[in-house]
């Protein structure tokens, strides 16, 4: 019988502790990335349905007859899972806000923020998790009217490092393929600025990551752009 009296070595202690962990971190990975069990006819079967069903949504947000919000929510359902049949890359914005303006409520959609609607590392990391796990019909980069990111491209676009903090490694990312193309002068360089810096997102999405490119090879996920007006709240599809 062995001595429970006996000090445990810092060695054995520590070992016994990285068992431990990685125990545990298998067990949430397998719960994380396990397959969803979603009933057939909650869900959209085609890229081409999910964007119906957007733009169905925002012709009511629009026409301000929303009613995704107005029930009462199932928050078991809601706890148990998620399945959503799009994904939204948008700007960090506080007047955006996808499942208002696309009238969808909460597990529809699998929603990323940035300033400027980027698509950076972690935000493709994440576009790829709803694609690969969730089963994701359909990608939107979401841009909108009166963006100060891209705004911000535009008026420094000689010098970013003007601006503050880690803004201009941000702000770069608009100011070369974008902002570079407009006439400061034109009254719409920023919303041509917009436009290309939406649309722009959506092609480099398909181009970073394997996992979206192989999905929309297959017909089973579409990457598209468009622009919000916050003033109409209409959102136009610019990249299809």
């Amino acid at each position: 019988m062995s001595d429970l009296s006996q000090p445990v070595s810092p060695r054995r202690a520590a070992s016994s502790l990285n068992v431990l962990l990685a125990v545990c971190a298998t067990a949430i990975a397998s719960f994380a990335f396990a397959p969803l069990e979603v009933p057939a006819d909650t869900r959209l079967s085609t890229p081409d349905e999910a964007i119906t069903s957007l733009m169905d949504g925002n012709k009511r947000f629009v026409k301000q007859k929303a009613s995704a919000h107005k029930i009462e929510l199932d928050r078991a359902d809601l706890a148990a899972g998620q399945a959503p049949f799009a994904a939204i890359i948008r700007c960090a914005d506080s007047r955006v806000a996808p499942e208002i303006c696309f009238d969808q409520p909460l597990g529809s959609l699998f929603v990323c923020a940035v300033a400027g609607n980027i698509p950076t590392l972690e935000g493709i990391a994440s576009l790829e998790y709803g694609v690969a796990v969730l089963g994701t019909k359909l990608i939107v980069v979401m841009g909108h009217s009166e963006c100060g990111a891209v705004g911000a491209a535009i008026e420094h676009r000689g010098d970013t490092s003007v601006l503050p903090g880690s803004l201009p490694q941000l702000i770069d990312q608009i100011v070369s393929p974008c902002a570079m193309t407009v006439d400061p002068a034109d009254p719409d360089a920023l919303a041509k600025a917009t436009e290309c810096n939406a649309n722009l997102g959506a092609s480099e999405l398909v181009k970073r990551s394997t996992v979206i490119k192989d999905a929309v090879a297959s017909g089973k996920l579409k990457v598209i752009a468009g622009v919000q007006d916050l003033a109409s709240g209409v959102f136009k599809i610019t990249r299809r």
